[in-house]
């Protein structure tokens, strides 16, 4: 008896908050509104350690889509060799020295273990939009070699966690495309790797995602932001081109924050009171225009996540929420 108890509450704590939360009653008519927030990249110690502390906070789970590159330190690095680039060439760089690498392998096992969701972001970061399907192969290739040996090259071996393998070869099936750029190649690709999701699309306002080939397919939605309500991507990167060129303006962080804020907030409350279409925010490692759209990542998660009738989960679980729970949630039509 005290086993199954202790059972159930292991159980419990791996699942978003959300999807353990009853619904009031007069919220059971309505399905519950299903938040996604991504990282891309996923480097630094110190922004794994603020966004798993934010998810523990605020009752969530993130999907983070790993750049390989990042639990590589450069002279190891000389070994990855991206489709048609130079050995040891990476968009995004490495991680500084080992120790860093062995400390990002760490938030990566912990992030799991809490509940979290690793998917893959490639290596180096390159332009896969002309590439075949034996090139990508070839990087999601890499991408898992890199990953099982990781602790090793980190000259970490005495502190790989039991189970890491396992973790690496079965239980990372999302995929996000570097720069959201895609080719002919790459469906067929990501199917003979086993992969379930793609996340590298981008929709006109938030949509349900699809089945295509058995590979579910989400989008990230284009929101209306901004003074003129002008659309964009619901992600970091292209609201810091928006709002200055892509160039970093600390001094006006405190209004580029309002603005992503405002946002974020306005189009999840467009889901939450209407039909309730899973809302996706994506994110970077890279504190833009001073940390700006964390820190509205951050008050959103806090307000929304732990309504009784929101769940803020990883693709994976959104995926297993809809097949379940919604006669509307996965299409088997082409995104």
């Amino acid at each position: 008896m005290f086993r199954i108890a202790r059972l159930l509450a292991r159980l419990a704590a791996t699942l978003p908050l959300g999807l353990l939360t009853p619904l009031p009653a007069a919220a059971q008519d309505k399905p519950k509104q299903l938040v996604l927030v991504s990282f891309d990249g996923a480097g630094p110690s110190a922004m794994w350690q603020w966004s798993r502390d934010l998810a523990r906070r605020s009752g969530a789970h993130f999907t983070y889509f790993l750049s390989c590159t990042m639990i590589l330190d450069r002279d190891s690095g000389k070994s990855y060799k991206g489709p048609g680039m130079k050995a040891g060439r990476s968009n995004i760089g490495f991680a500084p020295d080992k120790q860093e690498a062995a400390a990002r392998l760490g938030h990566i096992w912990n992030a799991v273990q809490e509940g979290n969701e690793i998917g893959s972001h490639t290596c180096g970061h390159f332009d896969g939009g002309k590439w075949s399907a034996a090139e990508w192969r070839s990087e999601f290739t890499a991408f898992r070699s890199v990953l099982e040996n990781a602790w090793t090259t980190a000259d970490a071996a005495g502190r790989e966690p039991e189970g890491w393998r396992e973790f690496v070869g079965t239980r990372i099936r999302g995929f996000r495309a570097p720069y959201l750029s895609e080719s002919p190649g790459l469906l067929p690709a990501l199917k003979a790797e086993g992969f379930t999701y793609d996340a590298s699309g981008v929709t006109k306002g938030p949509q349900m995602p699809h089945r295509r080939e058995g590979l579910v397919r989400f989008g990230l939605p284009l929101i209306p932001e901004g003074p003129k309500a002008r659309p964009v991507i619901a992600m970091d990167y292209n609201l810091y081109v928006r709002h200055s060129g892509a160039k970093e303006d600390r001094a006006g962080a405190p209004a580029f924050e309002e603005r992503a804020y405002a946002a974020f907030r306005a189009a999840f409350d467009t889901e939450y009171d209407g039909d309730r279409t899973p809302l996706q925010l994506g994110f970077h490692f890279t504190e833009m225009n001073g940390g700006a759209y964390w820190r509205a990542l951050e008050r959103i998660a806090t307000e929304v996540c732990r309504k009784p009738d929101v769940a803020c989960v990883t693709y994976s679980e959104a995926i297993r929420s809809l097949e379940e729970n919604r006669k509307d949630g996965i299409i088997n039509a082409g995104l």
